[in-house]
């Protein structure tokens, strides 16, 4: 298999799929100045998977260089798409390699699509790898991109009885101040997830951080509380 091969497969079925009206529909809800070609997400997912299928990777390196690839030369936010569900491949799952994939798709992407897109890739790499990966999350919690943060915050999602209490505690302690709408949604989303798995855990920390949380995040984080 080539990457050539894979790529290109993706690229000519995208195009074919290209619905006009409904991608200028979605541009404007992504307010995207990159254009759309209108493919729906399970579309995107179905073309890829079957690319992947017809051309499959023989090696981590060879999918990281086709999603790169993808992701770098896109001339549509669905190759973009296309990118991160090829990083979904089950060879790379626990490759420590593709965090430095996910940080450039988080750092360019800039948008929130894009960054929760890769939310779950960078959960399972934490969960196989947790004394390399908590600490990079840490910084994260950190950094000076908003969207770094976000994915610092909802790195946890879907880990479920898995999930580390006192990194999610960090994570979002770091950006209680923050005014950033997306930072403020995330940390609500995130306790909201985890209140599915320990509402008492979500409770509490509500209660110790009610003058700090956002409204939104409050409010976010409490909706399945009762």
């Amino acid at each position: 298999m080539s990457t050539t091969e894979l790529v290109e497969s993706i690229r000519l079925k995208l195009r074919s799929e290209a619905d006009p009206e409904r991608a200028r529909g979605a541009q404007a809800y992504m307010k995207s100045e990159m254009p759309s070609y209108g493919v729906t997400v399970p579309g995107v997912r179905r073309i890829v998977k079957a690319a992947a299928k017809a051309f499959p990777p023989t090696s981590p390196e060879e999918l990281r260089s086709a999603a790169l690839t993808l992701w770098r030369e896109a001339e549509a936010r669905e190759e973009r798409y296309a990118a991160i569900d090829l990083t979904g491949l089950r060879m790379v799952k626990e490759d420590l390699l593709m965090l430095p994939v996910y940080e450039e798709i988080i750092r360019t992407g800039a948008w929130w699509d894009l960054v929760d897109g890769v939310s779950h890739r960078i959960c399972a790499l934490l969960l196989a790898h947790r004394d390399t990966i908590t600490p990079v999350l840490l910084r994260w919690a950190e950094d000076g991109d908003m969207w770094i943060r976000r994915a610092a915050i909802t790195s946890q999602l879907g880990a479920k009885s898995a999930t580390d209490r006192v990194l999610l505690a960090q994570a979002i302690t770091a950006n209680l101040a923050d005014k950033e709408f997306f930072v403020r949604k995330a940390i609500g989303w995130a306790l909201r997830e985890f209140s599915k798995t320990d509402a008492d855990w979500v409770r509490g920390f509500v209660q110790e951080n009610a003058q700090a949380l956002s409204p939104l995040s409050a409010r976010e984080a409490t909706r399945l509380l009762k």
